[in-house]
């Protein structure tokens, strides 16, 4: 072990702006050289920053490492403002006891369930997009009406007010895209939103999730609070649709510019699942690491001693692009078989929506390799507008033909 790393003087981090799907070089030669290293994000106090697949799995699965530890500490942060993040704060038993009221909504046997309706949602959103005819854009017509109305069916809330939510949820995912007075606001306004929705299914419940949480909450109060279900419920609101919102254009950009994939996967649709995982992998959605895991005791971690009380940021991306776990790690490979990247995460806090977002993408691609199988972009890769200032990368628009 070695204290070398500790006595200097931390790297600024993130290392650069995200550019495109772009991953800065230096996690490649940290991963080699350094694997855990002294970084200083925008807010908060100095953490390790953890660059390879074995290490970033430690981190996130590890009882030693806590995220509640991160409360009421100045956590390292992208943001001025603490938000408070309801479930992603909490470890085992509360965040056990809170996961478990919603997760029978999300087994991949009761997501298996919504795949037609899926589709079929694919099918009249692209029809719009083919009756709007070439050049359409990809983000507007599909990428983020499908993933809305999956989660408003899951959760029972009305789609017609998916302009005004999918503002608002913006305030969770921004790091310098809102200025801190505005991004509360729009948080506050979520929260008002999903506490009047609350109220509503009281008296007129339904067959839907938030139904099922308020029955919970009101059958015993020990097992939910109401802020705990307003909090839970406009989370899974604004993170069950946010992400892939931002990642099917992002799978498509790569699949569209990468030579070869999208004929690959034209002339093979059976390849669609493992491609999703290989997609999943290989783009680098995360702009920065998030969410530091504090350590509960001493723990070596990747050759350094962290000590107790100390926080660890972890590089996803990163990761995914670790030498020693995937052969080949910088090339997409669709038809890569062993695949344990940490795409939706891991351990305790593993995104509970994996199998629903794995599912919406693969009907994105199934439908779109189906009725456009001359899919291509409309306009240079050079006039395509990337998002800024979010903890995710992702395009503002997308302009293809067909």
């Amino acid at each position: 072990m070695t204290e070398t790393s500790r006595a200097t003087i931390p790297q600024r981090y993130p290392f650069s702006a995200p550019e495109r799907l772009d991953l800065d070089p230096r996690y490649a030669r940290l991963r080699r050289e350094q694997p855990l290293t002294r970084v200083q994000l925008p807010y908060g106090e100095p953490a390790w920053l953890a660059t390879r697949h074995t290490d970033v799995r430690t981190v996130l699965g590890d009882p030693r490492f806590s995220r509640a530890a991160s409360v009421g500490r100045d956590e390292p942060r992208n943001t001025p403002r603490q938000q408070e993040t309801g479930i992603l704060a909490m470890d085992p038993p509360d965040h056990t006891r809170l996961r478990r009221l919603v997760a029978r909504a999300f087994t991949a046997r009761r997501v298996e369930e919504l795949r037609p309706r899926t589709r079929s949602v694919a099918d009249e959103l692209v029809d719009g997009m083919l009756a709007a005819g070439p050049p359409a854009d990809l983000v507007a017509h599909l990428a983020t009406p499908l993933p809305i109305r999956v989660i408003c069916d899951l959760l029972g809330v009305p789609a017609s007010d998916q302009d005004r939510f999918h503002t608002w949820s913006e305030a969770i995912v921004s790091t310098t895209s809102l200025e801190p007075g505005l991004a509360q606001h729009y948080l506050d306004n979520l929260l008002a939103y999903m506490a009047a929705l609350v109220a509503r299914r009281r008296v007129e419940p339904a067959d839907d999730l938030l139904s099922a949480m308020v029955r919970a909450r009101d059958e015993n109060a020990d097992r939910l609070t109401e802020e705990e279900m307003v909090i839970l419920a406009a989370g899974l609101l604004a993170a069950g649709h946010e992400t892939t919102v931002t990642q099917i254009p992002n799978m498509l950009y790569v699949l569209l510019t990468t030579p070869g994939a999208w004929d690959t996967l034209r002339d093979r649709p059976e390849l669609v699942p493992t491609a999703v995982e290989e997609l999943m992998r290989f783009i680098p959605l995360g702009a920065t690491a998030a969410f530091p895991r504090y350590a509960l005791e001493d723990v070596e971690l990747g050759g350094v001693l962290v000590r107790a009380g100390e926080p660890v940021v972890v590089s996803i991306p990163s990761a995914n692009r670790d030498e020693a776990v995937f052969p080949d790690a910088d090339r997409l490979d669709l038809t890569r078989q062993v695949n344990p990247h940490l795409g939706f995460g891991h351990g305790v806090h593993h995104c509970i929506g994996a199998q629903l977002a794995r599912m919406e993408l693969q009907v994105v691609l199934e439908t779109l390799l189906a009725r456009t199988p001359g899919l291509r972009l409309a306009v240079p890769d050079s006039e395509l507008t990337w998002k800024s200032g979010l903890l995710v990368r992702g395009l503002v628009a997308m302009t293809v033909a067909w």
